[in-house]
């Protein structure tokens, strides 16, 4: 999670969107010693990404930020936060900035950790602005285009997502399947039952089409093609895939499959996640409904 948020959304925009200066000081650091984190989700705003409600006032020298946003990955570890507040509510989405707010400016803190169900290694914390001074020299992009910003980085986020989804199912699978050529019933392993055997085989079918999904996906992108129906239905299946495969190694382990002393219940726990962030299940289906339709 901290390398896709890292890359996928934080590198990403700072490679196209920030001017030669921005580029020239902070892509270094990206790639060396500081940690990227993408502050979008507001209490307020989830799904409906851009009814934000921290404002951004402009004042001497730049601007200054107020507000809260939540559910930020990499908030923990992150040096660099690429911050988006409105302007101008009433310009609605076209009023929305995005700012290079660095750790340690005067205003800004990191608050409360989530104690969550799932990756649980990755911090997801709040953060708060109150009177945060940021210099002009700070704005990714221009004034007012943050929203384009957003939208454009999170269709890539999506294939990243999709690959997370990908690699945790296939972890459970490995240690199901491991598991089953060990685990002994009725005096054989229970791979040798043909009901293991199939859930097994269903299994690994749903993770080669995920994978086909997914690196389908990223050659598209790579090519400067048409990919934001790809990217979509990558992160609505891999997603689903995930859940449902690491569900069925869970049942695979038995009893051992619901304690923490076995692998299969944090791959159970930390694959809920993926229907959820950078954009909903449902959200993914709109996406794809506007596209084919």
């Amino acid at each position: 999670m901290l390398v896709d948020v890292h890359n996928t959304l934080v590198i990403n925009a700072v490679r196209r969107w920030a001017n030669d200066a921005q580029k020239q000081h902070w892509l270094p650091k990206l790639a060396t010693d500081t940690v990227g984190a993408y502050a979008l989700s507001e209490a307020g705003s989830g799904s409906d990404a851009f009814g934000l409600t921290t404002r951004a006032t402009a004042c001497e020298g730049g601007y200054r930020l107020n507000g809260r946003k939540l559910w930020i990955s990499n908030g923990r570890e992150a040096g660099l936060f690429i911050t988006f507040a409105t302007l101008d509510p009433a310009a609605g989405y076209k009023g929305i900035t995005a700012f290079l707010v660095e750790k340690g400016m005067a205003g800004f803190t990191v608050g409360r950790k989530e104690d969550k169900l799932g990756i649980r290694a990755s911090s997801t914390c709040e953060l708060i602005f109150e009177d945060c001074e940021v210099s002009a020299a700070n704005v990714l992009g221009e004034p007012g285009k943050g929203y384009k910003i957003a939208i454009e980085t999170l269709n890539e986020g999506r294939i990243g997502i999709g690959a997370q989804m990908l690699g945790l199912a296939e972890g459970a699978w490995g240690h199901a399947s491991k598991y089953a050529k060990e685990r002994r019933q009725f005096g054989k392993p229970i791979a040798e039952f043909q009901a293991v055997q199939f859930t097994l085989a269903q299994m690994a079918t749903e993770i080669e089409a995920v994978k086909l999904m997914v690196y389908n996906a990223a050659r598209l992108k790579d090519a400067g093609q048409p990919y934001v129906r790809e990217a979509a239905m990558t992160k609505l299946f891999a997603s689903q895939v995930a859940e449902r495969v690491a569900s069925q190694s869970v049942e695979v382990f038995g009893g051992n499959g619901f304690v923490r002393d076995y692998p299969a219940e944090k791959y159970y726990r930390d694959a809920k996640v993926g229907k959820i962030y950078e954009g909903t299940s449902n959200m993914q289906l709109a996406t794809i409904a506007k596209q084919v339709l």
